[in-house]
């Protein structure tokens, strides 16, 4: 499974790669590997950058999987949730390079990380589960309306709104675009600077200022369980 997620650490900055095919899509597999990487990460003791290739973070879930049957739907909502929820709660600082476009699932990780960097050009970020017949799930709203401005909420999550990444800015999806060709060197400077913070003072603010996002997450995968189901 680890070809699914490459992990890379250099001086204390531990990048993970998605790298699952054209859209990088986010599949059971892909988030066990991705839990692996994180775990990795954390012995590390490392700041986190989570990227994707060029032209795209994600387009979201793998679509083979739910089409497969409501059962194997659910629960791929439900890990992808839980997943969100433990990239909020990280003990180290996690920044999303997002590459390109960033759609569904793909958005949500941006949703659910410390710092957004995206890149300027033709791409797309967007919420689209109302678009493709997908009524939203509990744990989407939750995370949206936590991290979107309350116009920028309704018009993603009610709408599914595409953005550019430079409107992306502004809705709240992301909080700087740089070029291309800077993406990269821009996230390892945000992560130099995050590595002189006080990692346990970081985790505990982290924490206290998201206790009732987690708690209202929590609820909201269970849900998801019994509505999806």
């Amino acid at each position: 499974m680890t070809e699914l997620v490459d992990y890379s650490l250099d001086n204390g900055i531990a990048t993970l790669t998605l790298q699952n095919g054209k859209v990088n899509a986010i599949s059971p597999d892909l988030i066990a590997c991705f839990n692996q990487c994180l775990d990795q990460a954390e012995k590390d003791r490392a700041v986190v950058i989570i990227t994707g290739k060029e032209g795209i973070l994600s387009g979201g879930y793998d679509l083979k999987v739910m089409t497969s049957g409501p059962e194997h739907a659910v629960n791929l909502v439900s890990l992808g949730s839980t997943l969100s929820a433990r990239l909020l709660a990280h003990p180290f600082p996690v920044i999303v390079a997002c590459s390109g476009h960033a759609v569904a699932k793909g958005a949500f990780l941006l949703l659910s990380a410390d710092y957004r960097i995206g890149v300027s050009g033709p791409f797309n970020i967007q919420l689209n589960e109302v678009q493709i017949g997908m009524t939203m799930h509990h744990a989407g709203i939750e995370l949206a309306k936590n991290r979107l401005t309350p116009a920028s909420f309704e018009r993603s999550v009610i709408n599914a709104e595409p953005f550019s990444p430079e409107q992306a800015v502004a809705a709240g999806f992301l909080d700087q675009v740089v070029a291309p060709e800077a993406l990269m060197a821009t996230a390892k400077a945000t992560a130099e600077m995050m590595k002189k913070l006080n990692m346990n003072a970081h985790k505990n603010t982290k924490l206290k200022v998201r206790k009732q996002l987690l708690a209202d997450l929590a609820q909201a995968v269970e849900l998801d369980k019994a509505h999806l189901g």
